[in-house]
């Protein structure tokens, strides 16, 4: 057993590579050959993970990755415990249906981020992703359960069709963040695109918020504020086009 596994990108993919095989707790026993053995797409092809990543370490639920992954694809699908850090930035699909875990992406991700395989009407049910940069559309759409923090900007329909869980934005949510939202929390530290259909209920301090950014600068060492802790947020409820039980936080002053 090792302290962890590290992925190192040593053959860079022409095209679009589906390595929906690296999930932390599907580590924990196999060895480093069985790892490299996982199968992949490339291009619509059939590859292997050791085609394009050298391996090392075996038998853990601690995953490294490190190269330039902007065309890897759906890295922690269905995850269920264990940690994955990605070193830098990946592709879409960043814990699609992910159930437990963590999962710490050092830059930006492509589309759907904690989101639904195609089809499916839930995405994420469990576990944490931090995203160290923007996030493309659709980030934590159709959540179950867990929580999606991005410290950059949020493209369109962040937490759309949410149906319990938390979205945390840092920078700006673009339009169409939380439509659809049936139940959950999305919290906005910048500035966001609110959809006509929620309704304000009050400004005020959210007793759970505090615990939640404190946790986030004390285990992810993220830049919160104190303000954002301490401060005010206007809640919106919503979105009344469906149950209405859901809601914005929007951070509005200390």
């Amino acid at each position: 057993m090792s302290a962890a596994v590290t992925l190192s990108l040593a053959q860079q993919p022409e095209h679009t590579l589906v390595a929906d095989c690296i999930a932390a707790d599907r580590f924990a026993s196999l060895g480093a050959k069985q790892i490299a053995e996982l199968p992949v797409v490339h291009g619509g092809r059939r590859a292997t993970l050791g085609d394009f990543f050298k391996v090392r370490g075996e038998r853990s639920t601690t995953l490294r990755i490190e190269g330039d992954l902007a065309r890897v694809e759906g890295i922690g699908t269905a995850m269920a415990g264990g940690e994955i850090v990605i070193a830098g930035g990946a592709g879409r699909d960043v814990g699609v249906q992910m159930i437990g875990g963590r999962i710490d992406v050092g830059g930006d991700a492509g589309d759907n981020a904690g989101g639904a395989r195609p089809g499916a009407s839930r995405g994420m049910a469990g576990g944490e992703i931090v995203i160290r940069g923007s996030a493309g559309a659709e980030a934590g759409a159709r959540m179950r359960r867990g929580l999606v923090v991005v410290t950059g900007d949020a493209r369109r329909g962040a937490g759309s069709g949410m149906i319990a869980g938390t979205v945390v934005v840092f920078g700006k949510a673009a339009a169409g963040a939380g439509r659809f939202l049936k139940r959950g929390s999305l919290v906005a530290l910048g500035a966001i695109e609110r959809p006509a259909t929620f309704r304000y209920a009050c400004t005020y301090r959210p007793p759970h918020l505090p615990v939640l950014l404190r946790y986030l600068r004390a285990r992810y060492g993220l830049a919160v504020a104190e303000p954002q802790i301490t401060g005010r947020y206007a809640r919106y409820s919503g979105d009344l086009a469906e149950l209405g039980r859901g809601e914005i936080l929007q951070w509005v002053a200390p």
